[in-house]
């Protein structure tokens, strides 16, 4: 029997998740994820969150904010980027200012979770979701640093970590495991766009109900298969075509190397020609997504090569 296809959870997240009557799929992806029940008081406004035309590669976040005033951003990135872990601290460190008046008391700064879905490789490590939180340990005992009685009754928590933004990284391209747990069972959906047989993680439900495929209007499919469209034609430019650089450079540098006969030739050889390939390879990309209308922003951020150099 073929498996419903639903909706991905990054097109959700722009068009019908901010609906108050889907606030129950969220509700559920946050419970599961942070291990503790999670209403949504309210969605709040995320300036990166854009729908232009030419904002096809870009990271889709939602802000969200419980009944106790704790901060949800919540961002997907499909294309590569270097620096992402920087742009998780930038986003927390902007969501503690935007969110605290000018008078106010540092006890105002309100708790913030950032979860990053990510659909690319990001650093290096075997497993397909990490946690991170700030604490302080001693550099001669390793004692950790703890709350006193007082600061835990002022503050209502139990440990130093619960006042820092804490950071969560789904890598879901590299699940590929049958889903035995909850978490497990979002991932899969994460990852595929469909639902695991007999799951029970809180919101798939909400999934099964308000995101299916064959719910959409003609209209709002042919859209959607353009957004599909457009993060293959990105992720084809950004992986396929520099691993063919790379085996580019790599043969005209041993082709270079070896006409030298020496080891340094050929060492130099390689670096030159893996140098001139990537290039060559990064300008054909360029090139590409102009044709397919991505902005010169897009363009540069992925290629590195500038509106000037396409003229």
């Amino acid at each position: 029997m073929k498996k419903e296809k639903y909706i991905r959870f990054d097109w959700a997240m722009k068009r019908l998740l901010r609906n108050k009557a889907n606030y129950s799929v969220l509700e559920g992806f946050l419970t599961t994820l942070l291990g503790h029940s999670i209403k949504i008081r309210s969605l709040l406004e995320s300036e990166s969150n854009l729908e232009s035309p030419e904002d096809k590669g870009n990271r889709v976040d939602m802000l969200a904010e419980n009944e106790n005033g704790e901060l949800f951003l919540v961002e997907i990135q499909n294309n590569n980027e270097t620096a992402y872990f920087h742009r998780m601290l930038f986003g927390t460190s902007k969501l503690v200012t935007e969110y605290i008046n000018r008078g106010d008391n540092y006890d105002k700064v309100r708790k913030i979770y950032s979860i990053n879905i990510v659909y690319f490789p990001l650093g290096t490590g075997s497993d397909y979701i990490y946690h991170g939180k700030t604490e302080f340990r001693g550099m001669n005992s390793n004692e950790l640093l703890e709350l006193s009685p007082f600061q835990r009754q002022k503050f209502n928590v139990d440990a130093v970590s619960e006042l820092y933004p804490e950071y969560y990284i789904l890598k879901v391209n590299d699940f590929n495991k049958v889903a035995k747990s909850p978490l497990e069972e979002w991932i899969y959906y994460l990852n595929t766009g469909e639902i695991p047989d007999g799951a029970t993680a809180p919101g798939l439900d909400g999934v099964r109900e308000h995101l299916k495929l064959g719910s959409m209007s003609k209209e709002e499919l042919r859209a959607y298969y353009r957004h599909l469209d457009n993060l293959v034609i990105l992720h084809d430019c950004i992986f396929s075509s520099q691993e063919e650089a790379r085996f580019e450079g790599m043969a005209k540098g041993l082709a270079e190397g070896r006409a030298e006969g020496r080891a340094e030739g050929i060492a130099e050889g390689r670096a030159e020609g893996i140098v001139e390939g990537e290039r060559k390879k990064q300008l054909e990309i360029a090139r590409a997504m102009r044709d397919k209308n991505f902005s010169f922003e897009d363009i540069t951020a992925v290629t590195g090569i500038t509106a000037e150099e396409l003229s």
